[in-house]
């Protein structure tokens, strides 16, 4: 590489002599280093045949967010947010008929003895932890709604009846019972590992025995089974995530034709795949040694590292079949080709190294892992495609015809980049600098606003036409609760002689703030503590409809607490110390959940009641606006990280202010063009999207270190900057353009995916491709003559030897 006008020829001397050193040592022992890559590869796919899927619902929650920590110290009192809902839903007329409700039981049944399944919180009209209250001669009673004298075979008019009542009675209509009585409910919690084995669950084996056992066995043409909850939704992405390698098929067919069409060599085609191919193995075999698995949400990046790796790929043919036109031997194109190319390669591999590696300051598990395969990934890259490329290619051997004609085409190739190399004019330079600032502004203007957080009602990463999408809105439409619900926690202390079950004030408090909330947009309902309570209060009078109000008398609120015992399981602790206040949404979307979540902290900051204390979130839309703020609070930070990787690699690299410049201004341009894209594409910020974000900052810096390296060595050899930067795009420019558009073309093929998060980021990895190599064929070489005309290199800058040079 080039030294700089402030770069010593000492030090420039110590880095050649270092990579020269590299290169004796890798080809003098060429058979035995290639020996050394197949026998690891090997023992890399043995241990890659054993490595899993792997998902789990802790592995997405930030554990450090006060959200996350009351959701933990209170899932097991109150409801928590790993929810499954099966509907039974009567295809014609209600459930009121002896046929569904009997299937309604086969699910009950089918559901509490599913591995996985808590048993303690299954509910449904046939579990004995669903009561009604009913005034006897005998006093105050609470009794199931299907009492056990109710079996399915007496079940007649008048016992449908009966059961139909007591679910009015019960409060159940809009719960667990639709409000148009057509559907059924039964919840479920599940446990994220099996209490007996200590084995986490595996969503895609539940996810079958949810299909084989429930759908498949009680659905039919008079009954139809629904199914939502966090389960389910990994469940489904994750039949639907092992369909990605024929995506990945397809990709990797077009990249290949690409690259034959490039280089019309069947030899030079197949080896960057093949060693690109090689590090992903690598990576897998890695993988299963650390003991992670392949989260759902997480397939598809092993496979934009492989996009890397081919990025990489085509710069060392391109690199290689440019010598041979020289005159060189192969074997002395390859050498080159590693020496020329190790520098800038290995600054753009480590700074992907590091943009990822910074995710894992993020404190959400999964993303961590992700950081850390990625990591992994790309830091073999450096081997494979910098190393084990240039060394295989030295045993190939290729005619000066063969050469010539590759030449001959990219020089056919290049030929409209005469018109692009205008940009090395000063005059020119300026207006597409000039250019570059206006639209850096229109995209951070656009961006503004853009969301963290889903932005599609159900789950984001499935198509809207999705079965569990269907299912959810649904769900949603007929039920006052569904899939989505925030559970703000009420921590009640003692008052005085009152213990936390005989304070009416407390009481009143939380069914001020029931009402409250039932005005914020998005809320579709409210249950409480104090809604059960409403109920048996009324109930004690007679069923008086104007007594469906909060007891003020300590003492009697005490005795309808003991009462309402078996009716307040998953609102209230024991001692009555937590109690929690669902809030039914509409969706779980980033805007519907932080505008609930405003309305919670304003009223929090409003109200006060001493001895309460309120507490943010349980409920899985709890769990979303913790993992959104974790979100939204890290993505500068990691974007800065990134950004000061960036600097300070290619200060060390270049010693040269002027290239930190240079390599990032198309770089933020870009990073500001995605947010634009994604706000426009209604993409939102999400455990899925900002790893993506990171890596396409990656892919730009690759094509930027190829340009730059390339520009600094023309200038190192004492040609003009203008001269310099027409000579760099005639030889590097097809390669960068070609690369872009090959990667492009694969991964827009993933628009065509069944699941909705690997559609959106084909479309915004096509973009971000295509948009980071526009940004620096263009912009960066402009701005590289603006800055040499602004601040002048001085004169006698040593130059380039001619090893290196080439």
């Amino acid at each position: 590489m080039s030294s700089s006008s402030t770069q010593g020829p000492a030090k420039d001397g110590r880095l050649q002599r270092l990579v020269a050193g590299l290169e004796s040592v890798l080809f003098r022992r060429r058979f035995a280093v290639l020996l050394a890559f197949g026998v690891f590869t090997l023992c890399m796919a043995v241990l890659t045949l054993g490595l899993r899927m792997s998902a789990g619902f802790e592995k997405t929650l930030p554990q450090q967010h006060e959200y996350i920590k009351t959701f933990n110290q209170y899932r097991e009192a109150l409801f928590g947010a790993n929810r499954l809902i099966v509907v039974v839903h009567a295809c014609h007329g209600t459930i009121w008929n002896p046929p569904v409700l009997r299937q309604l039981l086969g699910v009950t049944e089918a559901v509490n003895y599913l591995q996985g399944v808590d048993r303690s919180s299954v509910m449904s009209l046939w579990t004995p932890n669903v009561f009604f209250t009913e005034i006897t001669e005998e006093g105050f009673k609470a009794l199931p709604i299907t009492g056990g004298d109710i079996i399915p075979d007496k079940l007649n008019p008048q016992v449908i009846a009966d059961i139909r009542g007591r679910v009015a009675a019960g409060g159940y209509l809009g719960n667990l019972v639709s409000r148009d009585q057509t559907s059924a409910m039964v919840l479920a919690e599940l446990q994220d590992s099996d209490p007996q084995t200590g084995q986490a669950l595996d969503y895609r084996v539940f996810n079958q025995l949810l299909e084989d056992k429930v759908r498949k066995r009680f659905e039919n043409a008079d009954v139809e089974i629904q199914i939502i909850g966090f389960a389910k939704a990994i469940g489904d992405i994750g039949e639907e995530a092992s369909r990605v390698m024929e995506f990945f098929g397809i990709a990797l067919l077009l990249t290949a034709l690409s690259v034959y069409w490039y280089c019309r060599s069947l030899r030079l085609t197949m080896l960057p795949l093949v060693c690109s191919l090689s590090s992903l193995v690598w990576q897998f075999g890695t993988l299963r040694l650390l003991g992670f698995g392949l989260d759902p949400l997480a397939i598809l990046v092993p496979f934009l590292v492989f996009a890397i790796g081919v990025s990489h790929g085509v710069q060392q043919i391109n690199f290689i079949v440019r010598e041979i036109a020289a005159g060189r031997n192969t074997e002395q194109a390859a050498r080159h080709s590693f020496t020329g190319l190790l520098i800038p390669g290995t600054l753009a591999l480590v700074t992907a190294f590091i943009s990822f590696i910074t995710l894992t300051l993020i404190p959400i598990p999964m993303i961590r892992e992700l950081a850390i395969a990625a990591s992994i990934g790309v830091g073999y890259k450096i081997v494979t495609n910098l190393v084990m490329l240039p060394v295989a290619a030295s045993y190939f051997s290729f005619s000066q015809e063969y050469a010539q004609r590759a030449i001959g085409r990219r020089e056919q190739h290049s030929r409209w980049l005469g018109g692009l190399a205008l940009v090395a004019r000063p005059r020119n330079a300026w207006i597409v600098v000039a250019l570059g600032a206006a639209l850096f502004g229109v995209a951070v203007w656009q961006s503004q606003g853009r969301h963290v957080g889903s932005l599609q009602a159900g789950a984001a990463e499935l198509r809207p036409e999705a079965r569990f999408n269907r299912d959810a809105a649904d769900i949603t439409a007929r039920f006052d609760v569904g899939l989505d619900w925030l559970t703000v926690v009420f921590e009640v202390a003692p008052a005085g002689q009152l213990d936390a079950c005989a304070r009416p004030d407390a009481q009143l408090f939380m069914d001020d703030f029931a009402q409250q909330m039932s005005g914020v947009p998005g809320v579709l309902s409210i249950r409480s503590v104090a809604d059960v309570l409403k109920g048996v209060n009324a109930g004690l009078n007679e069923g008086n409809p104007k007594m469906a109000t909060i007891t003020r008398d300590a003492r009697g609120l005490g005795s309808q607490f003991g009462s309402a015992n078996n009716q307040l399981h998953g609102f209230s602790s024991s001692d009555c110390r937590a109690q929690g206040v669902n809030l039914y949404l509409s969706d779980h979307k980033a805007t519907t959940i932080k505008g609930v979540v405003a309305a919670v902290e304003q009223f929090r900051r409003t109200n006060r009641l001493d001895g309460v204390n309120i507490r943010l979130a349980s409920g899985n839309a709890g769990v979303q606006a913790a993992t959104n703020e974790v979100l939204e609070r890290s993505e500068l930070p990691m974007m800065l990280y990134v950004y000061a990787a960036i600097l300070l690699l290619v200060l060390i690299a270049y010693r040269d202010w002027r290239a930190m410049l240079a390599c990032c201004l198309p770089l933020t341009v870009a990073t500001w063009l995605g947010y634009w894209f994604m706000k426009d594409l209604n993409i939102g910020l999400t455990v899925a999207t900002l790893p993506v974000m990171v890596l396409a900052t990656g892919i730009g810096v690759d094509y930027a270190f190829y340009i730059y390296n390339r520009l600094q060595l023309h200038l190192g050899a004492g040609i003009a900057i203008s001269d310099a930067v027409e000579r760099t795009l005639h030889e590097t420019g097809v390669a960068t353009v070609f690369t872009a558009l090959t990667l492009s073309i694969g991964v827009a093929t993933w628009s065509f995916s069944p699941l909705q998060f690997q559609a959106d980021m084909g479309k915004l990895l096509t973009f971000m491709f295509l948009v980071n190599m526009v940004m620096a064929v263009t912009l960066l070489p402009a701005f590289a003559v603006v800055l040499e005309t602004i601040f002048p290199r001085r004169a006698g800058m040593p130059r380039m030897t001619s090893s290196v040079a080439h």
